[in-house]
């Protein structure tokens, strides 16, 4: 009897080849706890997909309480289905999900915000952006910090398309166009499972890549009281090692990500 194909899941593979929850919300811990000297309990994972970061923050403390935001319904039906299930009951009853506009008004508030994998990168001009961390901002109980991850080098300056093996499947994260003027491009994700045709454009993003400067003023300017650059280190063949640094340097490099960490 021929075996049938297995279902192709483009959130599973997005998960194995992109997100990292469990270190995440070990940063945010860690890194709230560094500033701030006491212990996170609400967390607001903005643009949260399939929210697993929501997930691994309510299994880490049982006084911890997580709230998802995303505006597709989608990935939070999937999430339900996948990651949602596996947690226990009384877990389960400790996160919030809300098919919202993360610029809605009147959303909970938190000690952390969360804006992961670059989403916030949907904000062309410079008059949403400062919209977004403002209401951001506002939405932050006192002491609370807002983070988002970043990511840069000489290497966005060209149309390229990188492959990452792994065990059974290929990851390709595809640069298609890129204006140095605008800092406006165009980016996929496509996938390849061993012995089968490469599935292309799987995710596709329209976004504008904000440096760190940028980033900084904003956060200045609406009124953040600090902000903090968390720069990934290297292991031994140059590669990201996963361990940030609180840092005012970086290094010039064809890739790199940080974290960018504001105060209220």
């Amino acid at each position: 009897m021929a075996k049938t194909k297995k279902e192709f899941d483009k959130y599973l593979y997005y998960l194995k080849s992109v997100q990292s929850p469990e270190d995440d919300v070990q940063f945010l811990k860690n890194t709230y706890e560094e500033l701030k000297k006491k212990t996170p309990r609400v967390l607001t994972e903005d643009f949260c997909g399939t929210f697993k970061i929501c997930c691994e923050w309510a299994k880490l403390n049982p006084k911890n309480k997580a709230i998802g935001i995303d505006l597709s319904e989608e990935p939070i039906q999937w999430g339900k289905e996948h990651h949602l299930s596996e947690l226990e009951p009384e877990a389960r009853k400790r996160i919030t999900l809300l098919n919202e506009n993360v610029m809605a008004p009147e959303l909970p508030t938190s000690d952390i915000i969360a804006a992961m994998n670059f989403s916030y990168n949907i904000f062309k001009s410079r008059q949403d952006l400062k919209a977004y961390f403002t209401a951001a901002k506002n939405r932050l109980n006192d002491d609370g910090l807002l983070i988002c991850d970043i990511f840069g080098g000489t290497g966005i300056d060209e149309d390229v398309e990188e492959e990452t093996v792994h065990d059974d499947f290929s990851y390709f994260w595809h640069q298609e166009t890129w204006d140095p003027v605008t800092r406006f491009g165009k980016f996929h994700i496509h996938f390849k499972r061993k012995g089968e045709k490469k599935r292309e454009e799987v995710f596709t993003y329209d976004w504008r890549l904000w440096t760190i400067p940028e980033i900084r003023d904003l956060m200045d300017e609406i009124g953040f009281s600090k902000t903090h650059v968390y720069w990934e280190g290297t292991d031994e063949d140059g590669d990201g090692d996963g361990e940030f640094k609180k840092t005012e340097t970086g290094e010039a490099c064809e890739g790199w990500i940080a974290y960018i960490v504001a105060e209220k």
